[in-house]
């Protein structure tokens, strides 16, 4: 996915790449094709990466986006725009990424509309959050591009779960380190409410089965979270016996 990645970005003054260092296939190859440079950097962490990455950079604004995304035509543009005009007036713009997933575009529940804060000037950001997802953070007005950043997360479901795995193990640890502690109430009610918001209040029946097992997957990733939480901590209990 990397290629239709940086071409949607070759207008760019400038496309700097981190490379996983444990990347074993042509991800590699490919960026040093297509960028302007490429750094092999071990994968610490969403946060970490996106802070080294950054600080590559050598124009005063950055566009942040990951190796699944494409930007569409009409945000390229929107993008061009803005700084054809001048100096932007504010710090930073968020952008609406939209997922395509299991044969169509992911319009409704709690993954659209999915404002992301990706384009921001080099002098104000900050990286923040929680891993494996972590976000940028400015200080000073944001604006909108309402141009779509198409998000190709998942070949299909079962690396939909694969990542599931990984993403709820890094999230699990992240709170334990944080001193969180599961409830029972973690690995019953928030799943189910959270796979209500999506479906229901949120209107993912509207886009079909796909939406139905979209909404299913977020209620299993956070049941998953917390019960990796609950095994650390009954681990770490374990070990102070």
């Amino acid at each position: 996915m990397i290629a239709r990645c940086l071409e949607s970005v070759s207008w760019a003054a400038e496309i700097v790449v981190a490379v996983d260092s444990a990347s074993r296939d042509a991800t590699g190859d490919i960026a040093r094709r297509l960028a302007t440079r490429v750094e092999v950097h071990r994968y610490a962490g969403d946060i970490e990466q996106k802070r080294y990455v950054a600080g590559l950079a050598r124009f005063a604004w950055i566009l942040s986006i990951d190796s699944d995304e494409v930007v569409s035509d009409r945000l390229g543009a929107e993008i061009r725009a803005l700084f054809a005009a001048g100096e932007p007036a504010l710090v930073g713009y968020e952008v609406n990424r939209i997922a395509y997933h299991l044969g169509r575009w992911i319009r409704h529940g709690d993954w659209h509309p999915d404002w992301k804060l990706r384009l921001f000037a080099a002098r104000a950001v900050r990286f923040e959050g929680d891993n494996p997802h972590g976000r940028a953070a400015v200080d000073g007005r944001v604006g909108r591009l309402p141009g779509a950043l198409e998000h190709y997360s998942f070949r299909d479901l079962a690396d939909q779960m694969q990542r599931i795995q990984v993403h709820t193990g890094q999230a699990a640890d992240a709170l334990f380190a944080k001193g969180r502690r599961a409830r029972v109430l973690d690995v019953t009610v928030r799943p189910l409410a959270r796979v209500l918001r999506s479906y229901v209040l949120r209107r993912g029946f509207l886009d079909g089965v796909p939406g139905l097992i979209v909404a299913g997957s977020i209620g299993f990733s956070v049941f998953l979270k917390y019960a990796k939480l609950w095994e650390r901590q009954r681990g770490h209990a374990a070990r102070r016996l």
